[in-house]
């Protein structure tokens, strides 16, 4: 159900979030305890601040409302992805190719749940990660979380 609730949301904010000049990242929306949230994630070249996200929240709060996708009570959340970015779709995997990434499993690899590697290939069943020179491929459906790598 929240996938559909996602995509739909997705649909129905991006252009008006592109207008404000700003791109969508990712939509989630997700039960914690027992309140539900809708997490709209937007990013610019130059990084967000409040008044973004201010300003994203009040161009797509009336439209949501309208729509009614949500048939819970829930919570808007307007945020950045942050420098450590969750990578969910294929747009977030292609983006990373080449790059350092962290791949957390459900189960072990290589007697690992957990991997630290370059981003070599990504298509629509699996991503291969070098990991200090071992090709590894990895299905989706094996991957619990991956996120980008910043280097403090």
């Amino acid at each position: 159900m929240a996938n559909n609730i996602e995509k739909n949301v997705e649909k129905l904010i991006e252009k008006i979030i592109n207008d404000l000049g700003y791109s969508l990242y990712d939509v989630l929306y997700v039960k914690e305890g027992k309140n539900y949230y809708l997490r709209i994630i937007i990013d610019k070249p130059e990084g967000i601040s409040i008044e973004d996200c201010e300003t994203v929240n009040n161009g797509v709060n009336d439209i949501l409302d309208t729509v009614d996708y949500i048939k819970d009570a829930y919570f808007l959340e307007v945020s950045s992805p942050g420098i450590e970015r969750t990578l969910r779709k294929e747009k977030h995997f292609l983006d990373q190719i080449g790059n350092e990434i962290e791949v957390k499993l459900y189960k072990q690899i290589n007697k690992k749940k957990e991997l630290i590697g370059t981003l070599d290939e990504y298509n629509e069943n699996e991503i291969t990660l070098n990991v200090d020179g071992e090709k590894i491929k990895i299905e989706h459906k094996s991957i619990a979380v991956a996120k980008t790598i910043y280097n403090w």
